[in-house]
């Protein structure tokens, strides 16, 4: 579903506004906890704008600053790819500038990147494709000052479909990269 220009430029907008708080925000100390992030099933959460909550009720704030919730509700833990792509679309951006800014206030947390496919194709394919998915969220964040030891990446393939089914809209949803908390977030 393509989204009208105003729309795109009203997100991107909300995108740079949240940066530009989390920028202004104090840093608080990191536990050393662990876990894995996982969205909401159901929810195509890349075209929310950060901080507008999540299918089930979340809101800004509603999740303790550092945590894994807050990184999912707050700033979006999943992107999207065009079919057979791992080139970024332009609507990621702002999500990812969001991932940016929250690592930057929360340097203790490591994360992993996880890169996933739709059923179409060999499983080499989509493992090499979710490879190189999840090498270029890597890229993205080391570019914009993450260090990169804080990132490992990892390719699931086919392998865990968020989606199930073999409509366009199921093959869409799982032609993802997944940012998952590793360590250093709140319980």
């Amino acid at each position: 579903m393509m989204k009208k220009p105003s729309t795109l430029i009203r997100l991107a907008a909300v995108g740079l506004a949240m940066t530009a708080i989390a920028a202004c925000t104090p840093r608080r100390p990191v536990d050393s906890g662990a876990g894995n992030a996982t969205p909401p099933a159901g929810t195509n959460d890349q075209f929310r704008a950060p901080g507008s909550g999540n299918v089930d009720g979340g809101a800004l704030g509603a999740a303790a600053p550092g945590s894994e919730q807050d990184f999912v509700v707050n700033v979006g833990d999943r992107v999207y790819f065009d079919l057979d792509s791992y080139r970024l679309r332009s609507e990621v951006y702002p999500r990812l500038d969001a991932q940016v800014a929250w690592l930057q206030r929360y340097p203790g947390v490591t994360v992993r990147i996880e890169g996933n496919a739709d059923e179409r194709g060999t499983r080499e394919y989509n493992l090499a494709l979710g490879a190189r998915r999840a090498e270029s969220i890597r890229t993205y964040l080391v570019e914009r000052g993450i260090n990169a030891g804080r990132i490992d990446t990892i390719s699931y393939g086919k392998e865990r479909p968020i989606a199930a089914g073999s409509t366009e809209d199921a093959f869409a949803r799982n032609r993802n990269a997944h940012t998952a908390i590793v360590s250093g977030a709140t319980r």
